[in-house]
């Protein structure tokens, strides 16, 4: 008898996701291990004709008294026979049911009568009395049933009775969530959570998967929002309490736990599939509460040679969807992570994984938002030196360029990319190498705003994003390309064709920035003005958070056009005096470009990127700027 296929049977609802388990055994299976006392207390009186008994049982099932149809159709009276259709409503009154069969409620009808009752009893009560009966009966389960199976490790039939017990415990402390304060650190101070991390461990997959939705529930931002009253628990209150928890978790290697299960599940099995995402979303929660730990999780355990080999899935699901979510919160602002990524050859991963997005678009939105997550995690690893090579090795150039051209969703994407590869003096090479793929024509296409009829009724990002992302490839590439370098005077012929319609471009984007920002600037002055009637002085963290505001309000815009407008002054005669013509008919000069160019350079960060090689190196960005402005200001 295989035991995890008989215990393969619906969850309870949970108040999370509905889910439904195929291949569940079928009432007769399990009624056969009720206990035999209340089977003998249900049984009928026997037929007082011997050999009516089996008759009785064939005109069942063939023909009904009109007092039977009656009550068969008073009982089928919601979509799947699910008595709880109208009876499961939101506050908006909107009913879903609990998602379970006529068949899987009896089979769930044998396991309530199999475990006992008095359970809802203590659900009720969420003191700190009935938070103690409740774990109080899952350590007694828990206990019984490790008995039990170490006795008896050949014969199910001996411990099912216990496996479905610990099952129904297991469940039981769901309500727990609901009241963080008082029942975890009860929870952690009784030992309860060193026996629920060791479900994981279980031989019974099926509660390996309670005790992961336990905790799932239990690390839940959210936790402690519901059902309770005005003046309940705070918010610090709550994060105290779920910090002992996840430190209690820790404490018992529940990240290594986790990730030694994922292989376990097979996840064409619904159940299986809801545990896969149940871990996932545990990451989440710890993740979110102490982001530091992504290191630990990367260095400690496989999930990121799991995680790779899942979004490499042929076929599209919400696990695949979830995984890559995951590997991008593991690379963000993490260079230990992405050092890792570049030893387990992630980048050549991920970049097999978007060329196939290169000629088509992602099927629905759920893998639209899976092609954004691996862009995002993509670009989370060219912020490191080494992974812009290895980008550049396994021609993640060619392909950005090719998906630009193809005009499909990950065109808007792949020009992010781009950005980020070719950044800072690592960037230099990728910088030739998109030049020499021709990638020019396609760039300022995006730049000019000419989408093509591929392009017409697409999802594609908004156009400043892409605009933002233009002008960042375009001051990388003044940056990093050598003078009098074939490629660079390519570049520069870009911006003479048409009559000048590039600088033109240009200063049409910066009069749109300006504008942005005269309204940010608006908002900071009324900011001032309301501290100083407060008494209140203005010191260096306002005057750095106006300054970050400026700069997502288009001061950063701004900065970046007339970097790249001071370039093509300094090295074209003609470029220069068409846009001081251009900026004269508008009232301005090239002082104007001068200031923010000062600005620029007198609030750029520490240059802390370094090469691969000396022959990537080029001149700091604040030595370049100023070079410019002196140029500028003695024309």
């Amino acid at each position: 008898m295989d035991i995890d296929k008989l215990f393969k049977v619906p969850k309870l609802p949970t108040g999370g996701n509905k889910r439904r388990m195929p291949d569940a055994p079928t009432p007769e299976m399990l009624k056969r291990f009720k206990p035999e006392a209340e089977l003998s207390a249900n049984k009928a009186p026997p037929p007082s004709d011997g050999g009516s008994s089996a008759k009785g049982k064939s005109r069942a099932a063939t023909v009904r008294d009109e007092e039977e149809e009656e009550e068969e159709s008073s009982r089928d009276f919601a979509p799947g026979n699910d008595a709880d259709y109208f009876a499961e409503e939101d506050d908006e009154g909107r009913f879903f049911g609990g998602g379970l069969t006529g068949e899987q409620k009896t089979i769930m009808n044998i396991f309530d009568s199999a475990v006992g009752e008095g359970v809802q009893e203590d659900l009720e009560d969420l003191t700190i009395t009935g938070i103690r009966r409740i774990l109080l009966r899952f350590e007694r389960a828990v206990n019984k049933n490790q008995d039990q199976r170490s006795k008896y490790p050949d014969d199910p039939t001996k411990f099912i009775d216990s496996e479905a017990d610990l099952d129904s415990s297991t469940k039981a402390m769901f309500p727990l969530a609901q009241k963080p304060v008082l029942a975890y650190p009860e929870i952690v101070k009784s030992g309860t959570l060193a026996m629920l991390v060791g479900l994981l461990s279980h031989e019974n997959v099926d509660i390996v998967i309670d005790a992961v939705e336990v905790i799932d529930e239990f690390t839940d931002e959210e936790v402690g929002n519901e059902g309770e009253d005005d003046d309940g628990q705070d918010e610090e209150a709550r994060d105290a309490a779920l910090k002992t928890l996840i430190a209690g978790l820790l404490d018992q290697s529940i990240l290594e736990l986790l990730v030694d299960n994922l292989p376990r599940f097979n996840e064409t099995e619904e159940l299986d599939r809801q545990g896969v995402f149940h871990i996932l979303g545990i990451f989440e929660n710890i993740l979110g509460f102490n982001p530091q730990l992504a290191t630990r999780l990367i260095s400690q355990t496989a999930i990121l040679k799991w995680l790779l080999q899942r979004i490499e899935a042929k076929t599209h699901d919400e696990n695949r969807g979830y995984a890559s979510e995951i590997l991008a919160i593991l690379l963000q602002d993490n260079r230990e992570n992405r050092l890792a990524l570049c030893k387990a050859n992630g980048v050549e991963n991920m970049l097999t994984v978007l060329s196939q997005y290169r000629r088509r678009d992602p099927k629905d939105a759920d893998e639209a938002e899976f092609m954004e997550n691996v862009f995002d995690a993509l670009c989370s690893a060219l912020g490191e030196p080494e992974a812009k090579r290895l980008f550049l090795d396994a021609e993640g150039v060619d392909l950005m360029v090719l998906m630009m051209k193809e005009k499909k969703e990950s065109a808007s994407r792949s020009i992010k990319v781009l950005d980020y590869s070719m950044s800072g003096p690592a960037g230099t090479k990728s910088c030739e190498t998109f030049v020499e793929a021709l990638g020019l024509k396609t760039l300022f296409t995006a730049l000019m705003g000419k989408p093509s009829k591929k392009q017409k009724g697409t999802s594609a990002s908004p156009a400043s994003e892409d605009t933002a992302h233009v002008l960042g490839i375009l001051s990388s590439l003044f940056t990093n390309l050598a003078s009098e370098s074939p490629a660079r005077i390519r570049l520069l012929a870009k911006f003479v064709e048409n009559n000048y319609e590039k600088v033109d471009k240009l200063l049409e984007i910066r009069e749109q920035a300006q504008s942005r920002i005269r309204v940010v600037e608006a908002e900071i002055e009324a900011e001032k003005k309301a501290l100083l009637d407060e008494g209140e002085e203005i010191g260096e963290a306002e005057t750095d958070r106006w300054y970050l505001s400026r700069l997502d309000g288009g001061q950063f815009t701004l900065q970046t056009v007339d970097y790249i407008l001071a370039w093509v002054c300094m090295e074209d005669d003609g470029i220069r005096d068409h846009l001081v013509q251009m900026l004269t008919r508008k009232g301005k000069s090239l002082k104007d470009v001068v200031e923010v160019l000062k600005s620029f350079r007198d609030n750029i960060g520490d240059e802390t990127e370094t090469a691969e090689s000396s022959d990537d190196v080029s001149p700091p960005q604040r030595e370049i700027l100023s070079g410019l402005i002196n140029f500028l200001e003695k024309c």
